[in-house]
């Protein structure tokens, strides 16, 4: 009897599955021989999946520029497989101009178009993210080898359930919504960003706009929202500030027919079609994200963390039972930000500081981040106090404010806007840079340095929450024009700021939505509003069908963290440091793994910056090599086919 030739599904073939089967292909050789089926559920074109599709406005962009997307794992890489050289978004790009990347289907006319204007410090669309995407998912296809088949089911898992696994059965089935079952001793969740059944104050919200005439969308990805239901010249309170915003505004605005001119100045005009709402905003910081820096550094170039190291980890696991995210981690992170904030500027600008870098560094490095012997070296050492990095007044820069009038607002937030594109694209403010680069580098190290099972629950909470948001108000911001945009709206009267500490409630005697901030007297009413942000992990109210089936059979469970406050749920998949599903006792689910920004992992996108050790790629060539090893000891030996 010859041997059943394992298999391994996918649920979800978005970037992040691409990543996977390029590793796979990496390390195969080393780790498996022979025949493999592998299947890939994806309802939409494998390799963009839902989020990157191309069937989305043209007008959307990434928020990353071309030259700083790449799908493959390159030298930098960390990893126990093989690295794979190959072109990001930037080279791709040209090599489809020049002809010497031929394996793509042809490309629309605005799409060559935009390959033609592509320069690495684009900021590209998503549809042509999508076509990169989906060629280098053909490509790893490609290059697992003849032994591999790749089957793609283009339509959507519903459950998985387990076989008796004999010698001529694989250990689960993945059911599909057609009726068909796809067998696989490996099951792979890599869903990316999915969507949740609306909690119950979105339900009471969605309930009141519709008892009122009105119109309420709740969290969601902005571009699969139906926004006809509001009107031209119809007021619209929006929360959320972030990216979902700037997408948000996109749509409403020259998605509906609008267009920004440049005035001779460089500022922009917007010019209305007259199908345009009006927009109130405003969210927790009431700012939306930074900018992302079109600078370049000056002064002497960025290295690794200095602090934020695996000697100074392994001597804090040493020395603690659990690590506290506050206590032990930030500070070293905020000290590592600052170092590089403070290179940039005593060697890109000795103008501006007193003294050398050198006695500055030695002086730094002796010194802890929270204390008053930093600040004195700081507020001797850089004599104007704007140019002093205070982290605590860049996350929440207008806390502690309080507006007197709807007119102080609008000045407030606007003259925030237009200091932040002064900051971040002027020749002569690369210090953010700076700091954004010391971001991004602990950033991706944090996974690989600290255990997350050493982390107590508290900290387990601020990394999932505030570390993420902070990083992303920070350095995971819009391109520089969008912010332009906002002005520009602004000054059109078509965009008006509610400031910080926003409040949203539904008034039944008005029939309306009333929105204002804690820290300003204005309140304004409208029949539309607008919740634009992704709706919060939830694998109990998952609306994904495979995910709620893992989660209702038992088989997964959301992650639960018992801090000093009680139980918590973060809403997301338990999964293990291999990424292996956990049960509700912590016990791995053998053949079940997922990944993604859904599960208790740390989470780290599915594509990265070239050469910079990327969190992803590290952890696909793990998980790859995880699954070899379990579909290599899944695969019946010749002593046992011969017992049947």
């Amino acid at each position: 009897m010859p041997p059943r030739v394992p298999a391994i599904a996918f649920i979800g073939g978005g970037p992040r599955t691409a990543g996977v089967l390029e590793r796979l292909a990496a390390n195969r050789p080393a780790l498996f021989q022979g025949p493999l089926h592998i299947h890939v559920i994806e309802p939409h074109e494998p390799g963009s999946g839902r989020i990157w599709r191309y069937d989305q406005d043209p007008g959307l962009l990434l928020n990353s520029t071309a030259a700083d997307v790449t799908m493959f794992t390159d030298a930098s890489v960390a990893c126990d497989g093989p690295s794979v050289e190959g072109p990001g978004l930037s080279t791709w790009a040209a090599g489809v101009l020049d002809g010497t990347i031929r394996d793509i289907p042809a490309l629309e006319p605005h799409l060559l178009a935009q390959l033609r204007s592509l320069t690495p410090a684009s900021f590209p669309t998503r549809q042509l993210q999508s076509k990169y995407l989906e060629w280098f998912f053909g490509r790893a296809v490609s290059t697992l080898g003849p032994e591999v088949t790749v089957t793609v089911h283009r339509e959507t898992a519903t459950a998985v359930s387990a076989t008796q696994g004999g010698h001529d059965d694989a250990a689960h089935r993945v059911r599909l919504a057609s009726g068909t079952d796809v067998p696989a001793d490996v099951v792979v969740y890599a869903l990316g960003h999915t969507d949740s059944l609306p909690d119950p104050e979105s339900v009471r919200l969605s309930e009141f706009a519709a008892r009122h005439g009105g119109f309420h969308a709740p969290p969601s990805y902005t571009t699969d929202v139906d926004y006809s239901g509001v009107k031209a010249g119809q007021d619209v309170i929006v929360s959320g500030m972030g990216l979902a915003f700037v997408d948000l505004l996109v749509l409403l605005f020259e998605g509906r027919g609008g267009r920004f001119e440049q005035r001779p100045d460089g500022e922009l005009d917007y010019v209305p079609s007259g199908a345009e709402p009006r927009v109130w905003a405003g969210s927790r910081r009431g700012v939306p994200y930074h900018s992302k820096i079109s600078s370049v550094l000056r002064g002497e170039p960025i290295t690794r963390p200095r602090y934020f190291t695996a000697e100074a980890i392994d001597a804090l696991l040493a020395g603690h039972q659990e690590l506290d995210f506050r206590t032990h981690l930030w500070p070293l992170i905020a000290k590592d930000a600052g170092y590089a904030y403070y290179r940039e500027l005593f060697t890109g600008y000795p103008s501006r500081v007193l003294g050398t870098w050198t006695s500055f560094e030695s002086r730094f490095d002796a010194v802890d981040w929270y204390s008053a012997a930093r600040e004195e070296l700081v507020n001797f050492s850089v004599p104007d106090p704007a140019l002093r990095l205070d982290l605590e007044k860049l996350d929440h820069p207008l806390s502690g404010c309080a507006f007197a009038d709807h007119d102080t607002v609008q000045r407030s937030v606007a003259a925030y806007i237009q200091n932040d594109l002064n900051l971040r694209t002027s020749p002569d403010h690369s210090e953010t840079l700076a700091l954004f680069t010391a971001l991004l580098f602990v950033y991706m190290d944090l996974g690989r340095l600290v255990p997350q099972e050493r982390l107590n629950a508290r900290s387990q909470q601020a990394i999932h929450g505030w570390w993420h948001g902070f990083f992303s108000f920070v350095d995971s911001g819009p391109p520089s024009h969008r912010l332009r945009e906002m002005l520009a709206l602004h000054r059109a009267g078509l965009l008006k700021f509610l400031g910080p500490g926003m409040w949203v409630r539904a008034d039944d005697s008005l029939g309306r939505f009333v929105a204002g901030s804690f820290q300003s007297p204005v309140v304004v009413d409208a029949s539309a509003y607008i919740e634009a942000r992704l709706p919060s992990a939830s694998v109990e109210r998952s609306a994904n069908p495979a995910l709620a089936d893992l989660h209702d059979a038992g088989w997964g469970t959301e992650q639960r963290l018992l801090t000093s406050e009680g139980a918590h749920s973060t809403g997301k998949l338990l999964v293990s440091g291999n990424h292996e599903v956990l049960s509700s006792v912590g016990t791995p689910q053998r053949g079940l793994f997922a990944v993604g920004p859904w599960t208790s992992g740390w989470g780290a996108g599915a594509f990265a910056r070239p050469n910079t050790n990327a969190a992803p790629f590290r952890e696909n060539d793990a998980l790859a090599r995880r699954i070899l090893s379990t579909v290599a000891a899944a695969r019946p030996t010749e002593s046992q086919l011969s017992a049947f």
